[in-house]
């Protein structure tokens, strides 16, 4: 078993929210934390705010637009150029479109940022988390893909567009991959799992539509704050033995029963082989 000191962690999505407090929570105990964001100052500001708050030199910084398939590749490309070793990937980063946008390749804004781009850095970066097992893969996901439906012919660009709905069928499709990738692993190498880190007071709902985004900001005072927000992502990160919770949906360190839609195997693996067409893989 190697040392913490040893571990190579990647977080999407860490200049702000759970990432960041994921980041930390990494670092303090000692691992090497890759934090990926968009932004470059913004980024830096959160590895700043990281080593110092952790004590540890062993921050790095990555960037990649997620709304940008050519960027996820050169981001994996470079990561492991960078590392011979990735013992974690916590995939977080996402977002709420406010209006029906597309992205660099054409699709939906919020399906290829909140699923195609992880789906696509997993893919990439898979056989460097098997040469390194026993990995593991965290990808947040979220209670709102209760009631969510998934519609394969139309993940592009689905007609019955809002902001929510976009959303939650982004974090169906998190469920969906993580248990068809779950699947495709021997969790004694690599575990993957979700979770839903809770009701969490972030900037991520202040875009969700006029009259969402307003219940959003009126709500956030009681949520709970980022850093209890991470505890899920850090609980599956870190925790000796993943493999209870291989292909899980986790909320609150338990095990739980996710929408009937989500555990719909053969949904997910139609999902898997458009994704894989979509990222061109």
């Amino acid at each position: 078993m190697i040392s913490a000191r040893e571990r190579v962690a990647i977080v999407t999505g860490a200049t702000a929210g759970i990432g960041l407090y994921t980041a930390l929570g990494l670092a303090r105990q000692g691992v090497q934390v890759i934090m990926v964001g968009r932004d470059p100052a913004r980024t830096e500001r959160a590895r700043r705010l990281v080593a110092e708050r952790s004590g540890s030199d062993r921050i790095e910084t990555a960037l990649a637009d997620f709304a940008s398939l050519a960027a996820v590749r050169e981001l994996a490309e470079a990561l492991l150029a960078e590392h011979e070793r990735i013992d974690v990937l916590v995939n977080n980063a996402g977002l709420i479109s406010p209006r029906f946008q597309l992205s660099g390749d054409g699709y939906e804004l919020t399906f290829a940022v909140n699923h195609l781009a992880p789906f696509l850095l997993t893919n990439l970066l898979l056989l460097r988390l098997r040469d390194s097992a026993p990995a593991r893969i965290v990808t947040v996901a979220s209670q709102a893909h209760r009631g969510a439906r998934l519609n394969i012919s139309e993940t592009t660009r689905p007609r019955d567009w809002t902001p929510l709905s976009a959303y939650g069928r982004s974090k169906l499709c998190n469920v969906l991959f993580t248990r068809a990738l779950a699947r495709r692993l021997d969790a004694k190498e690599v575990t993957a799992a979700c979770l839903h880190p809770g009701v969490v007071a972030t900037a991520i709902g202040d875009r969700a539509g006029a009259l969402a985004g307003l219940g959003w900001r009126i709500m956030k005072p009681f949520l709970i704050g980022p850093e209890k927000g991470a505890a899920t992502s850090l609980f599956l990160a870190t925790i000796a033995d993943p493999t209870p919770f291989h292909g899980a949906y986790v909320i609150g360190n338990r095990i739980a029963e996710p929408d009937p839609a989500a555990r719909d195997d053969r949904l997910g693996e139609e999902l898997w082989s458009e994704s894989a067409r979509l990222v061109g893989l």
